[in-house]
């Protein structure tokens, strides 16, 4: 049978891809690869930019196409056989496309191909490939050149150990609560914690670390000690910290090693430290002007922040007789103040949020903004809960996308958007390739013959990464180096999902996406008043939370030696930013993976960056819905607005700068105002 792998005629075939596929798919892939690049390399080889995207491009697209199903799959169904497989191509794959970045004679090739004659598209990845070139170690020599290469070898093996084990480490961990300790946990919580139980032979319910279980644990369990052991349990994961029998998941040594490594390859490129290899890319000039923006926004937050731990000691000590909260209390004394100060719960609020019909009003003010049509559509999939959509325009494909919502063992924690493939005017061929996208979730699993209910987080990250998957599927540049998200600098690749989630405070919207699980009824309006009125409760500690992963992140990458102590620099950005101590045994960074394994190293400040992009870029409706009456005219003027965001951000892609999609759109450069105002810190 053919290898699935190797079958690039549509979708992946992820219903027949099995472990044993994995090696001979790359096996073959690779040495067609290498052909190519030393096809285009040789002398009488054209510097021509089409001539080396049909041979060389097919073949690496080809790659990373089946590669992609492979990664894909380790994240969301890994299984040892599965894992294993990964494991032995990693090496291989990782050597060749660093090898490939720092070739000395595809590097002379692409500084010989002549910029006149390459279109706006083709020059700005022409610009972005020989950047790429330089940062790749393409001007290196000697032993130079072949330590480079194995630090990116041995970089890509130790993302993937972090990665394993900060998922191990999850799974690893449950505690059978007995009926005395689940008091105030959501019943559709215990619903599920029973039946998982029930699965293992255990009594009691099985709470987890997986979101789903442990946060509802911390905000709504009425004992502490429970919320403390959880805690506990969480904040040490894949550390020193945690109990012995789960010693084998430890990080330390690993994230040790990536820091020295990423120091070592900075230096070798020439600049002092990893942040600035990080910024060269991205919109930010340089770590220093990033550390800036970071404690300038510390600073304003810092009172706002000072504020709300008052609020929440005070309705501690008098409505709970919590005199002494502790970091595991917290979330629960925030919950119950929220309560009472605004009348509502995230458990009342989640009964609302089906989602089923969450999906339905998101593709409503989807097709509404940007003038497509979603419809279901059908392809492989790695399990049965996984759907599958197109999204047309005028009965036209523009892209398709994969959604894989429900939290489950062997499923990495977290959302994310990736691509399956990129738009391309395909060289090969010429037909135009549309491009397809995962939209990967962990959202809980109905329990009890009812849809699965989302908390209004929930519906927000799902916003959150539908805005990254329409970036990268509504895209019109046919270059595929720089269609959709690819080429967009890393600080500004949030603006688009992060826009998305102010709809979901917008009334319009969230009237048509809601539906009680038990009658039916939309979301009341006096709640969503309470929502809204809440919107920014606790927004100063939250700002400093982002900002103190961010400030940590580069630090890291700029002043830390590796061969410190990694702990002693957290506790210094906590000391500087955080307004509630963590616990001595806190371990939070050993999960951290979106610096670790995720490619967001000396790069975690994009949230915040991106987000004066988002919050500036949303206030253009703003501003137009106060200038018109509403109804009819509303409609009109945001649907034209949406056009504008869709053609000037959206479509444009990386095919330019991020800045001169931001003005094209709003005929300025961002202004912070925007962000303080939305988040009540004006």
């Amino acid at each position: 049978m053919t290898n699935p792998l190797l079958d690039f005629s549509d979708l992946p075939l992820f219903d027949r891809i099995q472990p044993e596929h994995v090696a001979a798919a790359v096996d073959e892939l690779l040495v067609k690869a290498e052909a190519a690049l030393e096809q285009v390399t040789a002398p009488a080889f054209p510097a021509s930019w089409g001539e080396i995207a049909r041979v060389l491009d097919v073949a690496t697209e080809n790659l990373g196409r089946a590669w992609g199903a492979v990664s894909h799959l380790n994240s969301v169904a890994d299984t040892p056989e599965l894992r294993a497989a990964y494991n032995a191509a990693l090496p291989r794959v990782t050597e060749f496309g660093a090898r490939l970045g720092a070739d000395e004679r595809l590097y002379a090739k692409y500084k010989a191909i002549d910029v006149t004659t390459l279109n706006a598209e083709q020059r700005q990845a022409h610009k972005n490939a020989i950047r790429n070139f330089v940062l790749s170690g393409a001007e290196l020599t000697g032993a130079a050149k072949e330590r480079f290469a194995k630090i990116q070898e041995r970089q890509a093996e130790l993302s993937q150990k972090f990665s394993e084990n900060a998922l191990d480490a999850t799974d690893a961990f449950a505690y059978y609560a007995s009926a005395d300790e689940v008091a105030g946990i959501p019943e559709d919580v215990l619903q599920t914690a029973r039946t998982q139980a029930e699965a293992e032979g255990k009594s009691g319910y099985r709470l987890s670390l997986k979101m789903p279980s442990y946060l509802p644990v911390m905000q709504f369990a009425a004992s502490s000690a429970l919320r403390e052991t959880l805690y506990k349990a969480y904040t040490t994961r894949a550390s020193d910290q945690a109990p012995a029998e789960f010693s084998q998941f430890d990080n330390s040594a690993v994230m040790r090693e990536i820091l020295a490594l990423r120091l070592e390859e900075a230096q070798l490129l020439g600049f002092q430290n990893f942040g600035e290899v990080s910024v060269v890319a991205k919109m930010a000039q340089s770590p220093e002007e990033v550390i800036t923006f970071l404690r300038d926004l510390a600073r304003r937050a810092r009172p706002y922040a000072e504020k709300d731990v008052a609020d929440l000691r005070a309705f501690a000590a008098d409505a709970l007789k919590l005199t002494d909260p502790q970091p595991w209390d917290y979330a629960y004394i925030g919950e119950k103040l929220k309560e009472a100060r605004y009348a509502f719960s995230e458990q009342e609020v989640k009964q609302y949020f089906t989602a089923p019909k969450v999906l339905a009003g998101l593709f409503k003010i989807v097709e509404t903004l940007f003038e497509v049509a979603i419809r279901q559509d059908s392809a492989p999939v790695w399990k049965p809960g996984v759907a599958f959509y197109r999204i047309e325009r005028n009965g036209q494909l523009l892209g398709q996308f994969y959604l894989d919502q429900p939290a489950r063992t062997g499923k990495r924690g977290g959302a994310w958007m990736d691509d399956v493939r990129a738009r391309w005017l395909r060289p090969d061929t010429g037909r135009l390739q549309t491009p397809v996208a995962h939209l990967v979730c962990n959202f809980a699993e109905g329990a009890g013959g009812k849809p699965a209910l989302l908390t209004h987080d929930d519906v927000t990250t799902l916003f959150h990464e539908f805005g990254h998957g329409l970036h990268h599927m509504l895209t019109q540049v046919n270059e595929h180096d720089v269609s959709g998200i690819n080429g967009v600098e890393w600080d500004a690749v949030e603006l688009p999902s992060q826009f998305m989630e102010n709809f979901c405070w917008e009334w319009d919207v969230l009237k048509h996406m809601t539906a009680h699980v038990d009658s039916g009824e939309p979301l009341p309006r006096v709640l969503f008043d309470k929502m809204l009125a809440a919107k920014n409760f606790q927004s100063g500690m939250q700002t400093l939370r982002q900002v103190e992963f961010s400030l940590f992140d580069m630090l890291l990458h700029t002043s830390h030696n590796p061969a410190d102590a990694l702990m002693d620099l957290l506790n210094q950005v906590r000391q500087e930013v955080a307004v509630i101590a963590a616990p001595a045994y806190s371990r939070t960074a050993h999960t951290f993976s979106h610096i670790f394994s995720g490619g967001y190293a000396a790069g975690y400040y994009s949230y915040k960056w991106a987000e004066v992009l988002s919050a500036d870029a949303y206030a253009a409706f703003e501003e137009n819905a106060t200038a018109t009456d509403g109804g009819d005219a509303k409609t009109t003027v945001t649907v034209e607005i949406g056009r504008k965001y869709r053609q000037a951000i959206l479509e444009a892609g990386g095919s330019r700068p991020a800045m001169e999609s931001f003005k094209a759109f709003r005929g300025r450069e961002p202004s912070l105002d925007a962000l303080l105002r939305h988040q009540g810190m004006a």
